[in-house]
């Protein structure tokens, strides 16, 4: 009797910890399956979208803790900016407005979210051009589950709007091309 009940005992805590164990995971950026799309109006005529192709970082994905089990610091490469257009990549990467050269990258880190395991809003400071200001990160879950090389992901989206000035982000071209609209998307490798 005395060995079911430890045997049981044992068995319950170790499904507990296998439990456990699959939500809450540290996961790192796959740069190969995420990237930062921008859309921005061009002179208040047409739109501008292009997209930062290299990422890295890490997240924190953990539904039992709630939203303190929710965390993610993204870098950037700001040279990385793709429009399709190789002579306006070039003038992106000027001192005209990303000056990558001075501000080889752009980070998020998160100070808090709100929401659940399958949405809400990230808080946290985004420093680009050497400025740092707090922004908000409407996020979803995409998805998560096994991948078919033996490893665990999880994958979610987000939207953000900023104001380049703010960030003293690239001359002036009138208060239509101020606003930029960014789509993320990131897919996490669990460690």
């Amino acid at each position: 009797m005395i060995a079911r009940t430890l045997a049981a005992v044992l068995a319950a805590t170790a499904i507990a910890c296998s439990a456990t164990a699959a939500q809450a995971a540290q996961y790192r950026i796959d740069g190969a399956h995420s990237f930062v799309q921008l859309k921005i109006s061009h002179l208040g005529y047409s739109w501008m979208v292009g997209t930062f192709d290299r990422i890295s970082g890490s997240l924190s994905f953990d539904p039992a803790a709630g939203p303190a089990g929710q965390k993610i610091s993204v870098e950037i490469d700001t040279a990385s900016v793709d429009t399709g257009h190789a002579e306006r990549d070039k003038h992106l990467r000027s001192p005209d407005f990303l000056n990558v050269r001075k501000f080889p990258k752009a980070t998020f880190v998160s100070t808090g979210y709100e929401g659940d395991a399958k949405g809400g809003t990230m808080k946290g400071n985004l420093t680009l051009m050497g400025v740092t200001k707090p922004i908000a990160i409407a996020v979803k879950k995409v998805g998560e589950g096994k991948d078919p090389w033996g490893g665990y992901r999880a994958g979610f989206e987000g939207t953000a709007t900023l104001s380049r000035k703010a960030f003293g982000a690239g001359m002036n071209l009138g208060p239509a091309s101020d606003t930029v609209y960014f789509f993320l998307s990131v897919e996490g490798i669990r460690n």
